[in-house]
């Protein structure tokens, strides 16, 4: 699935051109997932810091903490520069050292109060490579996957109906091979545990040409809104005691350890050195890790794992 395009046969671009479209479609977006959220929470506002990158550009990170529904909601707009491309590029293209780069992202994860609502990533992406003497290299990323402590079948369906409702326009095959990544891509080794039930992932895109991926990337964005407010909105009035609680502080630890071990947003900001705040707003504001904890056979817990985490064929 990974694009192996190289300089040579990859779409020529208007290099600032291109940038300040995906600029402005991100900076929209970032205010279209805001809006939505306070809604859904009805109590508190997102907080806005702007900062600036040590090589070039910035962002603009908003939180929004303590609220009725949302225990933390982080959407970071970010556009930075820099010399040297990070390693977590670079892994995969060695021939891209020591270019400048600048990337352009939206990176959303929302930790609801309540456990019976899932927490929820999303991120798209776009980096430009310019390398002295050759045209600008670029790839779009991105994608969104659904995190559940307790899992309903029906949100499952949605979450990935309108994950193939994003995909379909630009083939058949995208969002089976898109979801196969996610699966691959949201995993913990360490564990042998999916992080929850996926959704759609991609990256290196670039061989539809600039104007159709750019329409991907839209397409991805509009969907994550409409596939995740719905669920906010049908589960924020459940009933929840002190176990579902803990429970969801217990799962949380999951998603800690993913994001600092194999998150490549994560290890590109941190070697890119972007602002550690922002990068780590990710992070949940309670976990617990218990040792060696399994649930109880026949548990609403234990269900979690059988029957929602493996992967399967949700449509």
């Amino acid at each position: 699935m990974m694009n192996k395009m190289g300089f040579d046969a990859i779409e020529t671009i208007n290099a600032a051109l291109a940038v300040a479209s995906v600029k402005e479609f991100l900076l929209g977006l970032q205010n279209q997932i805001c809006r939505f959220l306070e809604v859904e929470d009805n109590q508190q506002k997102f907080r806005e810091d702007k900062w600036d990158h040590k090589g070039g550009g910035g962002g603009l990170t908003r939180v929004l903490a303590d609220g009725r529904e949302i225990e933390k909601a982080g959407v970071n707009f970010s556009h930075v520069h820099g010399l040297q491309l990070p390693q977590a590029a670079t892994a995969r293209r060695p021939e891209l050292a020591d270019s400048g780069f600048q990337a352009l992202g939206v990176s959303v994860v929302v930790h609801p109060r309540n456990p019976y609502i899932p927490t929820s990533h999303f991120n798209v992406r776009f980096i430009l490579v310019e390398k002295e003497g050759q045209k600008p290299f670029w790839w779009f990323g991105g994608g969104f996957d659904l995190t559940p402590y307790y899992g309903f079948d029906e949100d499952c369906k949605h979450w990935h109906q309108m994950a193939k409702a994003a995909c379909d326009p630009f083939g058949q095959t995208v969002y089976t091979n898109y979801k196969k990544w996610a699966d691959q891509y949201f995993y913990l080794k360490h564990r042998n545990e999916q992080r929850g039930i996926g959704g759609i992932f991609f990256d290196d895109l670039n061989e539809w040409g600039f104007d159709q991926c750019f329409a991907f990337l839209r397409s991805v964005g509009k969907h994550y809104i409409e596939a995740y407010q719905p669920i906010v909105s049908k589960r924020k009035n459940t009933t929840y005691s002190q176990r579902e609680r803990d429970f969801q502080a217990y799962r949380r630890g999951r998603y800690v350890e993913f994001n600092l071990l194999y998150d490549r947003g994560t290890l590109f900001g941190l070697q890119s050195g972007g602002r550690t705040e922002s990068i780590l707003m990710s992070l949940p504001p309670l976990v617990a890790w218990h040792y060696n904890w399994q649930p109880e056979s026949g548990t609403p817990e234990a269900q979690l794992y059988e029957k929602f985490l493996p992967p399967r064929e949700w449509i």
